[in-house]
């Protein structure tokens, strides 16, 4: 089986006030289907590098990087953001809801880049709201929900697509305990009983702890993987 990622001595640099940065040096990983992997490590490690560049959001300075079996090398602009959008779902911090439009219309979102007609849009949309909980909110606008029930809108937004894997950026940072348990629970239970495989970035090392295995990222290499 293709693996959803995969990282073959990646380098990510970046010159900054003619200064040369090295993000990552050398990263080998692969992100197999169903995975539930956690990415930790201190600040500056490297870890948002590596989630940005795992999500098709950047390419490597040197290495090989495939996303659904594709080199990012060999894709256009086009070609990538077309693979990124039939590969993976994101789940970010912050939740990137568009604040003037309804909860069906923001998971709808995905599928205007794919053609998708807008009534089968709107049917996929509201059965991802339903699978997370939200099938109540359809119309609610991202003001009146609460942080753990925009956070949800997100995460059906990153499933409408059918992904093969939800990378999600500190995806319980912005909600209390009890709210971020619920989401954690949610996106195991999405991994568990749908094979999406999640990779999560997160400081909180209680959340960390949960996941099948750790991607510790330190100085722009892989401590443990």
């Amino acid at each position: 089986m293709t693996p959803a990622l995969e990282a073959v001595d990646v380098t990510r640099s970046y010159v900054l006030e003619g200064v040369t940065v090295h993000a990552l040096r050398g990263v080998s990983l692969t992100v197999e289907q169903g995975d539930y992997a956690a990415v930790v490590g201190p600040s500056g490690s490297g870890k948002s590098t590596l989630m940005h560049l795992l999500g098709g959001l950047d390419r490597p300075t040197s290495g090989v990087l495939r996303v659904g079996g594709r080199d990012v090398a060999t894709l256009s602009q086009d070609e990538l953001a077309q693979v990124r959008n039939a590969t993976i779902g994101f789940v970010f911090q912050s939740f990137q809801l568009l604040g003037r439009t309804s909860a069906v219309d923001n998971v709808a979102m995905p599928l205007v880049y794919r053609g998708t007609r807008r009534a089968q849009r709107r049917a996929r949309a509201r059965a991802a709201l339903e699978r997370v909980g939200m099938g109540h909110r359809l119309d609610h606008r991202p003001a009146q929900l609460s942080g753990g029930e925009q956070q949800r809108v997100a995460i059906a937004r990153a499933l409408v697509g059918e992904p093969q894997v939800l990378l999600a950026d500190e995806p319980t940072g912005n909600l209390d305990t009890r709210t971020g348990e619920e989401v954690m629970a949610l996106l195991e239970q999405l991994n568990a009983e749908q094979g999406v495989a999640v990779v999560l970035v997160t400081h909180d090392l209680d959340v960390a702890a949960r996941a099948a295995r750790q991607i510790r990222v330190r100085d722009g290499r892989l401590e443990a993987a």
